[in-house]
């Protein structure tokens, strides 16, 4: 089954996914570099750049770099004086991404910041700059809840906040996993579930990065 979700997301990627848009010299830098391949799927990214579009998001806020490409993705639905502040803990990631962007042509929409998101995060909200419109969380998972919290903090009333792997093949609501990403997104549900400023859903997804899910936050006050 897996494979025919891999088979089926090359279908969207070709069908409606410019060559451009998918980023290849982007993925191929990640992998040259050694860089996990853990970024987001091109229909994925495509989603991702269409949500920033479609809530005309001038400031976005992304936990978890890696090499760049969702950080692209979204860079290119910012107008031109728009900026994604993204976070990232490992030097060597921040270096790959830092030339990542360069390539593409984005980096004047680009901020970033090198360092443990829990530490730079306090900073940003000292920096008293203009809220965020959006927050994309695609970090470590034990800390996702805290990242959450910030991301409301940090974010306008009717910003949306989107924190990617909440499925972790089922793990999240399998009552005997020991699996840490699962236990850490069970955590996540409940935090979100008690937040009242916040209304919140999460939407399953198949494809190359097998069985996971989105969760998708909308900040009310």
């Amino acid at each position: 089954m897996t494979a025919d979700w891999s088979v089926v997301d090359d279908y969207i990627a070709e069908r409606l996914i410019s060559p451009q848009e998918r980023q290849h010299a982007t993925l191929d830098a990640n992998r040259a570099a050694g860089l996990p391949e853990i970024d987001v799927s091109a229909p994925q990214g495509k989603f991702l750049h269409l949500l920033a579009a479609a809530i005309g998001a001038r400031r976005i806020l992304e936990i978890g770099t890696l090499g760049g490409y969702s950080t692209i993705w979204f860079a290119r639905a910012l107008p031109p004086d728009g900026k994604i502040v993204t976070v990232e803990y490992e030097p060597r990631h921040a270096e790959v991404a830092r030339a990542n962007i360069l390539r593409e042509g984005v980096a004047e929409k680009v901020d970033l910041r090198v360092g443990a998101a829990l530490d730079v995060l306090p900073q940003i909200e000292a920096e008293g700059g203009p809220p965020f419109d959006l927050a994309f969380i695609d970090a470590d998972k034990a800390n996702n809840p805290a990242y959450f919290a910030f991301a409301v903090k940090l974010a306008r009333p009717g910003a949306l906040i989107v924190v990617d792997n909440v499925v972790r093949d089922g793990a999240v609501v399998d009552p005997a996993t020991r699996d840490e990403s699962g236990l850490a997104a069970r955590r996540l549900f409940d935090a979100v579930a008690a937040e009242p400023r916040v209304t919140a859903t999460a939407v399953q997804t198949v494809g190359t990065k097998g069985w996971d899910g989105f969760l998708i936050a909308r900040v009310t006050a």
